[in-house]
This record gives structure tokens, C-alpha cells and sequence, in this order.
């Protein structure tokens, strides 16, 4: 963890919240306390578990020797091994931030960080973090865009390296919830504000009980991150980096990782806006394929909502607008698949991008068929793959897969926007039947050849490869389906026009 002035929270029913409160310096701590606000030149930033004190270009993280329901760090033991465990956690992800563990010592000449005298105390060095750096404030003044598709490559990679555990899910994610409910009515958040919300999530998680057994099962649960929140996120030489992972409660933060994505979703939601949210969201599915997770997001997104409220009201704040955001995490509408069709160029990736964030939790699933590929060989989507790596085979395992996903989105109850070519009418038929129950809408999309062959020409950073000569074969032999409505995307008015039916239609089901 780097220094910072503003509150931070924490995750679970044990433990409320960090506070920059004035907590006294707890008892055979005040030489420690002394030594390290000589150092930093000033008093530090308190939590009720720790004391971070800043320097000019380095900060210390003291643990406070204090003991509580949910953790007991009196001993001097238990403070370096929670130090060891933090440097640990942390050092992977943010391997420039976190550089040491260092024993505090009495030598003769007074105390100092290592050497052969008695260790006093123990703390974690680190780098800092220059305030406006963390990533809640990067969003509060609006510079997040810049650094989203990033964020969600770098939790997913966090994501990627983690071991899978064993664990009875249903049962922890039970105590989680339960501990939530008395600490928030512990906070003092209003009985009756609180009960609606204690029903749904109650109802949600006994409804997907099954699914997180199976998640478990299936190596989804790991030892996460565990409280991935904006302000334990910050840009580090230009790039985001999470830090701060919740050390002290390996159950706590064992977890499925749709519930680890799910504090960061609700927060960018809060404070970025529902396309940041959106756009993390299918960048983390585009990276891992993991469109699983849609299955709990309601779930967890309402339980991280309630940690935000009861942290929000013992902070002195009103917490009711996180308990309507968990409120509204639990609505299910009518599950939807729509397929958007159209040669390159024809703005069906422009177009999902606009309609998506308004259609549902989180906002719709995009399925797009040039991320996919990119991941079925293993790079990033915007790597451009060699002309074979569009040859038939490969381009039908990807459909098949882009399909599939589709139909296990559709039956989680998310809207679902497929983006690909749909020029093989056997694609269309597919992408149909993924559907099931829910409702299927298609559209192809076009425009003049000469306004497809400049957006073409002029792509950068794209995930698609398709170059004007690809373009020009595709047009030469393509054949619109005769039963989807057409869409000028050249027409901004027309485009207008149908985002609008798409997303008044959605709010109706």
C-alpha cells in the first residue's frame, strides 16, 4: 500500500473501513512512531490498523499494534508476518512500488531500519504515490479514458496468475453477507432502507448457490486481489497498477473473481460513468473468455454496493445511493442477443460501443469476433495476426465460440451484442438459435464503399485487421440477408434514431 490522504475501504463484514481518524499511538509503539515521523518529517496517514508515513520519495507502512474482532496485530509477530504477507501479495503487481520489509532496530546510536540490535517493529517500504496518481481522483477530475482497456488487461493478468482454490464458496460468500448485514446495521443504516436489499441479495445468492459451486469446481475461485476498488488502484509511470490487496484474511479474499472484478465495476460505475464500467467489463471478458461470470454479476456488484453503503454511513455519509445501486444490481430484464452484421468498416464495433452501456447490469456483453481470435491465439486484441490466422478452420472455431459464449450470456439474462461479419448464413442461423429464450435482434449494417474504404484505411489500435483489400474481396461476394433491417451508418441521424428504439426497448422489457 502507498500513502494517501483520502479514505480507503476494505471488503467483508469484519471489518467497516479505513478512517483517517487520530487514533493514539498504541502502547510500546511511541519510539517506532517518533523514529518514522522524524524520517518523513510529518505525522502519518492513520488507518484504525495502520500508520503510513510519507516521505519525499519513499513511504513506511507502520501496522499498529492493536487487536480487533478480525485481526490481532499486538504481537510483534504477528505484525512482521502481516508485513511479509502484504510485501508479498502486493510485490507481483507492483513489483516498483513495494520494495522491502525492513526491521526497525535499537543500535547505539538510536534507532534505525536494519542492523544487529533488538527489532522494535516492523514496516513495509515503499515508493510513493504521488495523491492525484490514485485512480478514485484520476476519475473524480474525468482522466480515466485514457486507461481503461489497460485496466482491464491488467486485471485480467492479475487474474491469470493466480492458483485456484479449494474452498466451499456458497458457504464463505454466505458469511460475507451475513457479516455485512450486521456490520451495516451496526454503521446505523436505517432498518428498513436496509431489508429490501438483505432480501434480494439473500434470494440472489440462494438462486445461484449451484453456479458457485460449480464456479469453485471449475478453478474460478483463487486467492484474489480482494479489494479492488479505485483507490487501491493509482498510475505508476503512466500505467495502472493495483496495490493494496486485503492481506489480512486469506478466507476474505478468497474468492470468485467476477466478485473481485465487481468492487472495481460498481466503483468506475459510481464515479466514471456505466460506459467505464461497460467498457472494463468487456475488455476483461474480451482478455479471459470468462463471460461465466455474467451469472453473479448481479450478486456481486449488490454485495460490493453494501460494503460502499455501510462504510459511506459510518464515515458520516448517506448511504443511499449504494443501497439503490444494489438495488438496481439485482433487477433481471429480458435477456436479449442481438447480432451486428455488416462488411469492415460498416461500424458495428462503433455501434456496439454506444448502445452497450445502457442495456442492463453493467451494461450488455459485446462478443466481437476479432478480440476472440486475438485471444485464441493468445495475444492482445490490437496484435495483428498473420494472414493465416484467418483461414477457415480458425475462423469457425471462432464463430462456434463466439456463439456458445452467446448463449451462455443470454442464459445469465444479460443482453448480448455479437459483432462480426455475419456474411455466412450459417453464422446467422447461429447466431439465432444462441438465443434460446431470450429475444433475438439483427441488423445489418452499411454504408457507401467509399465511406467503409476510409474508416478502413484509417484504423489504428483496432482489434480488427482487415485491410481495404480485405474489405474490397468481402464486398465483391458478400450478400446482405434478405431478412435484416438495414442501417446506413453513414445516416447520423438514422444511427440516432435506432440507439434510441434499441435502449428504449430494453427499458420497457
Amino acid at each position: 500500500m502507498t500513502a494517501r490522504s483520502s479514505p480507503a475501504t476494505r471488503t467483508g463484514g469484519r471489518r467497516a473501513s479505513f478512517i483517517r481518524d487520530s487514533v493514539s499511538i498504541p502502547d510500546g509503539q511511541t519510539e517506532v512512531w517518533a523514529f518514522l515521523a522524524a524520517l518523513s518529517g510529518a505525522g502519518p496517514v492513520e488507518t484504525p490498523l495502520s500508520a503510513v508515513f510519507l516521505g519525499g520519495g519513499e513511504a513506511w507502512k507502520l501496522r499498529k499494534a492493536v487487536r480487533f474482532p478480525f485481526v490481532d496485530f499486538s504481537t510483534l509477530d504477528a505484525r512482521h508476518r502481516a508485513s511479509l504477507r502484504d510485501f508479498e501479495l502486493n510485490k507481483a503487481a507492483a513489483p516498483d512500488i513495494y520494495r522491502d520489509v525492513l526491521a526497525v532496530t535499537r543500535g547505539t546510536d538510536g534507532l534505525r531500519f536494519g542492523g544487529d540490535g533488538p527489532v522494535l517493529d516492523w514496516v513495509v517500504s515503499m515508493a510513493r504515490v504521488p495523491e492525484g496518481e490514485f485512480l478514485d481522483v484520476v476519475a473524480r477530475r474525468g482522466g480515466l479514458a485514457p486507461f481503461l482497456r489497460e485496466l482491464g488487461d491488467v486485471v485480467s493478468a492479475m487474474h491469470s496468475r493466480l492458483a485456484p482454490c479449494d474452498v466451499d464458496h456458497v458457504a464463505s460468500m454466505r458469511h460475507v453477507l451475513d457479516g455485512n448485514l450486521a456490520t451495516a446495521l451496526a454503521a446505523g443504516i436505517d432498518k428498513a432502507a436496509l431489508a429490501p436489499v438483505m432480501a434480494g441479495l439473500e434470494a440472489e445468492l440462494d438462486r445461484i448457490a449451484p453456479w458457485l459451486a460449480s464456479r469453485a469446481r471449475d478453478g474460478f475461485v483463487r486467492r484474489a486481489h480482494g479489494d479492488l476498488h479505485l483507490g487501491n488502484l493509482c498510475l505508476w509511470q503512466g500505467h495502472p497498477v493495483p496495490f493494496d490487496a486485503l492481506e489480512f484474511d486469506e478466507a476474505m479474499a478468497t474468492i470468485d473473481l467476477g466478485y473481485d472484478l465487481a468492487f472495481l465495476l460498481m466503483d468506475l460505475d459510481r464515479l466514471a460513468g456505466r460506459g467505464a464500467a461497460n467498457l472494463v467489463l468487456n475488455r476483461y471478458i474480451a482478455r479471459t473468455g470468462d463471460v461465466g461470470l455474467l451469472e453473479g454479476l448481479g450478486l456481486f456488484v449488490g454485495m460490493r454496493a453494501l460494503i460502499r453503503a455501510h462504510v459511506t454511513r459510518r464515515m458520516g455519509g448517506d448511504p443511499a445511493d449504494y443501497l439503490a445501486r444494489a438495488m438496481a444490481a439485482l433487477q433481471r430484464t429480458q435477456p436479449v442477443v442481438m447480432a451486428l452484421g455488416g462488411l469492415p468498416g460498416s461500424g458495428k464495433s462503433t455501434l456496439a460501443l454506444r448502445l452497450a452501456p445502457g442495456l442492463g447490469v453493467m451494461g450488455a456483453v459485446v462478443l466481437r469476433a476479432d478480440e476472440a481470435r486475438k485471444r485464441y491465439f493468445g495475444v492482445l486484441p490490437e496484435t495483428r495476426l498473420p494472414p493465416e490466422a484467418y483461414d477457415e478452420t480458425v475462423s469457425r472455431v471462432v464463430l462456434d465460440g463466439l456463439v456458445r459464449d452467446a448463449a451462455v450470456a443470454a442464459a445469465s439474462g444479460h443482453y448480448v451484442i455479437l459483432d462480426t461479419t455475419f456474411l455466412d448464413p450459417q453464422d446467422r442461423d447461429a447466431a439465432k438459435s444462441a438465443a434460446g429464450a431470450a429475444a433475438f435482434r439483427a441488423v445489418w449494417l452499411e454504408a457507401p464503399p467509399e465511406v467503409l474504404e476510409a474508416r478502413v484505411a484509417s484504423r489504428t489500435g483496432d482489434a480488427s485487421d482487415a485491410t481495404v483489400a480485405v474489405l474490397r474481396r468481402a464486398a465483391s461476394t458478400a450478400r446482405p440477408p434478405v431478412d435484416w433491417p438495414r442501417l446506413d451508418t453513414s445516416d447520423a441521424a438514422a444511427v440516432e434514431r435506432f440507439v434510441l428504439d434499441v435502449t428504449q426497448s430494453a427499458s420497457s422489457c
